[in-house]
């Protein structure tokens, strides 16, 4: 979906302010924006649906404009139209004025809406609520939302689907789910995160001819995870390269009845390239983790003090797959913190790091991956008060700790730095909700932080690596896909 998309993403607030440079500085006549953005949409629609006769939704403001140019180069066309007026026509201004006039000269046939509508055949263009909407969606537009839903028509959404708030990728009532959304000027970040790509089907981008020199002007706040830019990362091996050379993974986890997750953890540290990887678990799975993977160095441990020669040895722990909440787990977790080593802290060490009352460890060689859940409990929050501004929890996460920070689920975000965008991975596809997946991220990060990589692009290239593995395995078909069916993929990925 995403490979020819730009890399920047902004708010929307942003997007108004290119629009603004762009009309004012460039004086690039807004109604002449406007045709643009509409012929893109129009576009669109005869390339995928030739034909088609069009119901076009508009409300009020800059979207609606959008909207009614579509309906008139519609009827330019011959092609059966109608607009549905959530706003009526003297409550217009400006340029959106001007784009209903042009449907009026056009001949296209406008209706007020009314409730008990049909909707029959053809193709909805939703031009109701744009950028600007932030919290609930009023009436009638969220009954016109319903309607097109329940309508089983090929929605294309202008700019955003409606009811989504462009800056979070939430939805608080109804909203659209559009086949395509084709967004203009700049892209807007919650089409990315959240409840964004659900709601927004294929994404198309169009610039509106905007020039280069607008976008200098805006600094944006996030930008889409470029694993190409990444990959550069992982050099060439040297010839007389040696195994001492790649580090040395401690991984620690494997509470009794989570032996997979410490196995899948190590084995993927292999694969991703560290020379030595070591597993620290209950004695209950040591013959197994080694009868899967015998390259591993595998000791059980019954106490935070066995586990301290092993932490000496280590460069780089990765702790918390499968590690359990028991006494054995926070004695293992204390002696981690105490070693001071640069430190993957995931699933329950996450957990359990949340439970901690005082913050005594210098936290800034981490790199944290929680889960919605796992950073609401990190936070003092509800997994829904975190998922409601995914963009705000993960960088409240990094003044916390001063580390690279991960907020997984759809549209993954990582923040490194407050200088910094807030990176988004758009890769990934519905086939990673399964168990183990984590512990696979996690191991890839250990064994980059191992290879000698910053912590922040290391995080950031496991999760492109992590995402673009899962996207490769998902060709057989994404449900009953598994943790280590990324194993192949993976590898091959870090061998360009």
């Amino acid at each position: 979906m995403s490979h020819h998309l730009p890399v920047p993403l902004y708010s929307a607030r942003q997007v108004r302010e290119l629009d603004r440079i762009a009309i004012q500085d460039c004086g690039i006549p807004g109604i002449k924006l406007m045709k643009r953005a509409g012929y893109a949409v129009f576009q669109q629609i005869i390339s995928r649906w030739p034909g088609a006769p069009l119901t076009v939704f508009c409300g009020a403001g800059n979207n609606a404009g959008d909207g009614y140019i579509v309906a008139a180069l519609a009827a330019e066309s011959c092609l059966p139209v109608e607009i549905i007026q959530l706003t009526a026509a003297h409550k217009l201004q400006g340029d959106a004025l001007s784009a209903y006039n042009y449907a009026v000269q056009a001949g296209v046939s406008i209706k007020p809406f009314s409730d008990g509508m049909g909707l029959e055949t053809g193709v909805v263009v939703d031009a109701l609520l744009g950028t600007g909407l932030n919290g609930e969606v009023r009436e009638p537009f969220a009954q016109a939302i319903r309607l097109i839903k329940d309508s089983g028509l090929p929605i294309v959404a202008v700019d955003i689907p409606s009811g989504l708030c462009s800056d979070t990728g939430t939805a608080v009532g109804p909203v659209i789910g559009a086949d395509v959304t084709v967004t203009f000027i700049g892209m807007k970040q919650g089409l990315f995160t959240g409840e964004g790509p659900q709601h927004t089907g294929e994404l198309v981008f169009n610039n509106l001819r905007v020039p280069e020199l607008v976008y200098h002007q805006v600094t944006p706040e996030c930008e889409r995870l470029d694993l190409e830019e990444l990959m550069p990362l992982l050099p060439k091996r040297r010839r007389d390269a040696h195994k001492g050379d790649f580090g040395h993974v401690l991984v620690v986890g494997g509470e009794r009845g989570f032996g997979g997750a410490v196995a899948m953890a190590a084995e993927v540290a292999l694969r991703t390239g560290t020379g030595l990887v070591s597993v620290a678990t209950r004695s209950e799975h040591v013959s197994a983790v080694l009868s899967r993977c015998p390259e591993l160095m595998v000791n059980a441990v019954s106490s935070g003090q066995e586990l301290q020669p092993l932490l000496e040895r280590a460069s780089v722990v990765v702790v918390g797959p499968g590690l359990g909440k028991t006494p054995w787990s926070e004695q293992l977790l204390r002696q981690v913190f105490m070693a001071g080593k640069p430190t993957v802290v995931d699933a329950d060490g996450l957990n359990l790091l949340a439970a901690q009352t005082s913050q005594t460890h210098d936290s800034r060689h981490w790199i944290l991956t929680p889960h919605p859940g796992e950073a609401a409990r990190l936070l003092g929050k509800t997994v829904s008060e975190v998922q409601a501004d995914r963009f705000a929890a993960v960088r409240e996460l990094w003044r916390k700790y001063q580390c690279p920070v991960l907020l997984k689920g759809v549209g993954s975000l990582i923040c490194c730095s407050d200088k910094l965008p807030v990176a988004v991975c758009t890769g990934g596809n519905p086939g990673m909700a399964s168990g183990g997946m984590g512990d696979v991220l996690s191991g890839i990060a250990g064994a980059l932080l191992a290879q000698g990589i910053d912590p922040g692009q290391a995080l950031s290239l496991a999760v492109g690596l992590h995402a673009e593995a899962a996207d490769r395995a998902a060709v057989d078909g994404e449900r009953g896909m598994t943790a280590t069916d990324l194993l192949g993929p993976l590898r091959r990925l870090v061998n360009p």
